[in-house]
């Protein structure tokens, strides 16, 4: 798990969130309401692909990313999450059955404590296997 998390708010627009989503190297990010409550989450598709076209199987245009568009416009608002407390093999095992390539962790008070991704997953079996 990753826990200095990167972080949107609602009000970030696209392109500023979709730079520091790749300065940081990083595909998914949680997205904060002003109280700091986890309300969501982006990932790099959603910035690349808004629903519009997928609405619309005539919709044949490049999407620009622009900072009008603001990140609670395409966010997913309940994202799948895990605690803490939760055994890797549950916080895998969604992964995997519900295709999803990072998962919020999530504390006791229900704050954002990290992130998991599928490469912290990988990591975490590397360093088992080399052992």
């Amino acid at each position: 798990m990753t826990r200095d998390v990167a972080f949107a708010n609602l009000k970030d627009g696209l392109r500023q969130t979709y730079f520091r989503m790749r300065e940081r190297r990083i595909r998914h990010m949680p997205v904060l309401d002003e109280n700091e409550k986890m309300v969501g989450i982006v990932s790099d598709r959603d910035l690349r692909r808004p629903d519009e076209i997928d609405s619309d199987p005539n919709v044949a245009y490049a999407f620009r990313l622009d900072n009008e568009i603001k990140v609670e416009q395409v966010m997913t608002r309940t994202p799948t999450v895990v605690s803490e407390s939760d055994d890797i093999r549950v916080a895998v095992d969604l992964m995997l059955d519900l295709r999803h390539g990072a998962l919020p962790v999530l504390d006791a008070k229900r704050r954002l404590a990290g992130i998991l991704s599928m490469v912290d997953v990988l990591r975490a079996f590397r360093d088992h296997i080399r052992r």
